[in-house]
């Protein structure tokens, strides 16, 4: 097959085109540089004209392509997740692609609480938050587009991705506990919901590729809750450090505090409150329907993943 990755030099869209060219298929994708090595060309989602040739003759499209980040405004956050989704999708209707598949979030539930194994069929909760509330109308554009019979889509809602070149929970953690800069609300008692790159695009794959998935959300995690204090302690532990386990209330009032400085130094930091209610979860994200349907089935343990995220820090000089 020919398939089409937006956001091809991020960290899931290259995993996802390495996946696809070393399973033999013609993987092409966009980004905002170009990389003609991996077939990758230079294009904005909100504007397809310098990258809609290269879409032609596209059977799947894949997109990945987004602001995820809590520092955007809403307007930013609806340029690229909501009016680009559409983009991409009306140039994938153009070309008369046969699947688009699009990664969403698990966070379309809300940092305010859900139930413990929350399946696809809860609603949904937008709740201010300009990355929640954008995934959410971007999901609204794609299940629109099917229902209108354009194209068949499928949506994904990646748990919490980790792996070799993961930016939000490999290399950030890493470089925050090593400036001392990384705590954990609620004594580390949140439950973190990890899914191994590897995992996630075996179900992506599966999701692009089985007719089953047309028309359907899925949520792919790796199938368990662990504490924050678990899956952090890796990296405490990678750095020899000691996990730094704060009560809510001190972990929203150091957040909080920390916030505007932080902002004056890098406007795109992740610090604030709203990283500090994310760790504060208690529920999980159940993948039964996604086994069911498509035979989903996370092989890569935690420590099995940790593993091989400690060789790949290792080998980056980034421990």
């Amino acid at each position: 097959m020919r398939i089409f990755v937006t956001g091809a030099n991020g960290f899931i869209g290259r995993h996802l085109l390495e996946r696809f060219a070393a399973d033999g298929h013609d993987a092409r994708g966009v980004d905002l540089v170009a990389d003609p090595a991996r077939a990758v060309v230079a294009g904005d989602v909100g504007d397809p004209e310098p990258w809609r040739a290269h879409l032609a003759g596209s059977d799947v499209v894949i997109h990945t392509a987004a602001l995820v980040s809590n520092s955007p405004t809403l307007d930013e956050a609806w340029r690229v997740n909501v009016l680009g989704t559409r983009t991409v999708l009306d140039a994938a209707v153009t070309a008369g692609v046969g699947r688009f598949v699009h990664l969403s979030s698990i966070r379309v539930f809300s940092d305010l609480g859900f139930p413990d194994g929350v399946t696809e069929d809860h609603p949904v909760r937008p709740d201010g938050n300009p990355y929640v509330d954008t995934r959410i109308a971007s999901e609204q554009v794609v299940l629109q587009a099917h229902a209108a019979g354009q194209l068949a889509t499928t949506i994904v809602r990646p748990g919490d991705v980790y792996g070799p070149r993961s930016r939000p929970w490999t290399v950030l953690p890493i470089e925050m506990i090593r400036k001392r800069q990384f705590f954990l609300p609620a004594r580390g008692r949140g439950i973190f919901s990890p899914v191994h790159v590897d995992d996630l695009v075996d179900g992506i794959v599966l999701a692009a590729t089985r007719p089953e998935g047309a028309g359907q959300v899925f949520t792919l995690a790796g199938g368990v809750g662990v504490p924050t204090a678990e899956f952090f302690g890796h990296y405490y532990r990678m750095l020899g450090r000691r996990p730094v386990l704060l009560p809510t209330t001190l972990a929203l009032a150091v957040a909080g505090g920390a916030a505007v400085p932080a902002r004056l130094l890098d406007p795109g930091t992740e610090i604030g409150t709203t990283a500090v209610r994310y760790f504060c979860r208690t529920g999980t994200y159940s993948i039964e329907k996604a086994g069911r349907l498509l035979g989903y089935a996370p092989r890569v343990g935690l420590e099995q993943g940790m593993a091989g995220v400690e060789r790949w820090l290792v080998e980056e000089g980034l421990l």
